[in-house]
């Protein structure tokens, strides 16, 4: 017993000098470390938030969306964006939904509803079945032209070529985008191997209402003469002479790398006729002859 009283003393001892003052201390810090995370995903979960608002897709001209309310199925409604943006909904009348986002929307429906008293807390759902507003052209050297719907705001250059199906095997590797950004004409020339690069992402622009994607024909050299295979072929990026040749099945039993030419206009249309070293790169347009062996 004696002993349990001396570490029984020894323990007040320890604990005493601490005090009120002290355990209010303690307190403030085990709530502060506590906060302290919550605050942290607060301040991450705000970015994440304003960005999927920004990406929301908008209402345009056109568009065929479903109106349903929560218990209400008399306002349930599918109608079109007329050309200047605007829905004639039940009890309502005309409404501008053109330029809004489909939250947007919905809130306004809502609020229209609970202001007249048609509904004391409308839970107002939009469903866009038909993308008529907001579209984007691609045209030129890809497997599927046309034209098509822009169903997200953060849609991207790459997402419209992969809905086209892709670029052709005759399609060019520099694509023209042109449209308008801020009631201006706008004109970019895109590599798009460079998209795919280190780096290169910010190449893959945001695709808007009215933009036209060209894609134009792969640049070629021709090829005739004595080779196993000639005719057209697409010009890769660096290709030299001798990968002209192989590309063409090489040089025939007949032919000699001694006659080989190259015919290339020049920057007035004239064509001149070159005599090359195998390493050097062609040019769009290319014309390569190899003559025949005299011996």
């Amino acid at each position: 017993m004696k002993m349990l009283t001396r570490m029984q003393q020894e323990n007040a001892r320890t604990i005493r000098p601490l005090g009120l003052s002290g355990l209010a201390l303690s307190l403030s810090l085990v709530l502060a470390m506590s906060a302290a995370p919550a605050a942290a995903q607060t301040a991450a979960a705000a970015p994440a938030s304003a960005a999927t608002q920004s990406a929301e897709y908008r209402l345009g001209s056109g568009d065929v969306m479903r109106v349903t309310v929560y218990q209400n199925p008399d306002l349930t409604l599918e109608t079109r964006v007329s050309e200047n943006g605007l829905v004639s909904y039940p009890l309502l009348g005309n409404i501008k939904v053109g330029g809004l986002s489909v939250t947007q929307a919905e809130n306004l429906i809502s609020e229209g509803l609970k202001k007249g008293n048609f509904v004391k807390n409308p839970q107002t759902t939009i469903v866009v079945l038909q993308v008529k507003g907001n579209q984007a052209s691609v045209l030129g050297n890809v497997n599927r032209p046309g034209r098509y719907p822009i169903e997200t705001a953060d849609m991207r250059l790459t997402d419209l070529i992969a809905t086209a199906g892709g670029v052709a095997s005759t399609g060019a590797e520099v694509l023209v985008v042109s449209g308008k950004r801020n009631g201006q004409p706008y004109r970019v020339e895109i590599d798009l191997p460079a998209i795919f690069a280190p780096g290169g992402s910010a190449n893959d622009i945001f695709i808007q209402h009215g933009d036209v994607v060209w894609v134009d024909r792969a640049p070629m050299v021709y090829i005739y003469g004595e080779v196993q295979r000639p005719g057209p072929m697409k010009l890769e990026r660096g290709m030299t002479v001798m990968q002209s040749l192989a590309t063409g099945g090489g040089i025939t039993l007949r032919g000699t790398e001694k006659g080989i030419r190259v015919n290339r206009k020049d920057s007035e249309g004239k064509v001149e006729t070159l005599q090359l070293p195998m390493d050097a790169p062609l040019k769009d347009g290319d014309v390569v002859y190899v003559k025949e062996s005299l011996f």
